[in-house]
């Protein structure tokens, strides 16, 4: 599930995509490490090239980096000594962290709202004179919330007015409207934001951790001047073009994601736990309406090597879990042993 270990077995994991990377992905990932002495394509001209071409841009506005949180936090690092960075008080900030350590500003959080949701309103009234950024997760994690499409872009071409937006994109492949959820558009109309990618989730390149920043010319070569040249390594390069071309693989990640989710979800609700909109690779379990505590079904699934992540301690969300999607054979295993615990 989010983290899963069986029996005595200490070690834990993240699986982003159960399938695993695409096939054409760990073909092109064997053959690159057999060239391990050679360094990487500084340029990722290529990979620059594809991803370009899919989204109708100059390959000057990409910025390849070590997963998406490396354009987070190169952003972070070159905003924040102009002002302070505002996000939600989730778990929105681990990569701006990193970026602001020597900020004279650092950053701002807005309050949780009683939903969780994202209150666009009060953050574009939260920016300032001394506001160099604001952030946004959309899809968030870890409430899998989606933003309205118009609303966001609404508050994109506001905000950016005033200042800098970054919008994280992490989950926007396993939304139900990918192009409309994204706001890369925006950029192409000239507005001041950048959006991050990565390879992590869908396309199950987690551990080599490549990703992508879009945004105009003069930030991306603002930033390219931070970014170390040799940031990404070749196999990761390769990995990420195969799975680019693997339009197959990733139609079949996306449907089992889709599919096992709503499934889950619909089965968890007749112990009266609820979860968000099907919009990510995970769910977020709230335990407010039913007879368990989050922390007791945690335990009594712990015992049964399966482990999903608490939101109490990094995500500061009493009485909730984050379940990630399995495989097929480890969301039949959760739902046995979810029924097992409800019959005692």
């Amino acid at each position: 599930m989010a983290r899963r270990g069986g029996g005595g077995n200490s070690r834990e994991y993240t699986c982003e995509n159960p399938y695993g990377p695409s096939p054409t992905a760990i073909k092109a990932m064997s053959e690159a490490i057999e060239k391990g002495a050679y360094y990487a394509n500084a340029s990722v001209a290529k990979l620059k090239s594809m991803i370009a071409e899919r989204n109708g841009v100059s390959t000057d506005h990409i910025m390849i980096t070590s997963g998406s949180s490396g354009a987070l936090t190169y952003l972070a690092a070159a905003v924040s000594q102009h002002g302070h960075i505002i996000g939600p008080d989730l778990f929105w900030d681990t990569t701006s962290k990193m970026g602001t350590r020597n900020s004279p500003f650092g950053l701002k959080y807005l309050p949780k709202t009683e939903d969780l949701s994202i209150d666009l309103n009060k953050m574009y009234q939260s920016i300032n004179s001394e506001t160099a950024l604001v952030q946004v997760t959309n899809p968030n994690n870890p409430t899998g919330m989606l933003l309205d499409a118009d609303k966001l872009s609404d508050f994109s071409k506001k905000a950016s007015k005033k200042t800098m937006v970054l919008i994280d994109e992490a989950y926007n492949e396993l939304t139900d409207d990918p192009v409309k959820n994204s706001m890369l558009p925006l950029i192409k109309q000239g507005e001041n934001i950048v959006v991050a990618r990565t390879f992590s989730k869908i396309y199950g390149l987690s551990s080599l951790r490549i990703g992508w920043g879009y945004g105009s010319k003069k930030i991306i070569d603002a930033l390219n001047v931070i970014k170390p040249p040799f940031n990404v390594n070749e196999v990761a390069q390769k990995a990420a073009i195969e799975s680019l071309k693997d339009k197959k693989f990733i139609s079949r990640s996306v449907k089992h994601n889709y599919f096992y989710a709503t499934k889950l979800k619909d089965f968890l609700s007749n112990y009266d736990i609820s979860s968000n909109k099907v919009s990510a690779n995970f769910l977020l379990l709230n335990f407010n309406k039913c007879k368990l505590k989050a922390k007791s079904f945690y335990e009594k699934l712990k015992k049964k090597g399966i482990i999903l992540r608490s939101t109490e301690e990094g995500y500061k969300i009493k009485n909730m879990l984050r379940l990630t999607i399995g495989s097929k054979d480890e969301n039949i295993k959760f739902i046995k042993a979810t029924q097992n615990i409800f019959k005692k």
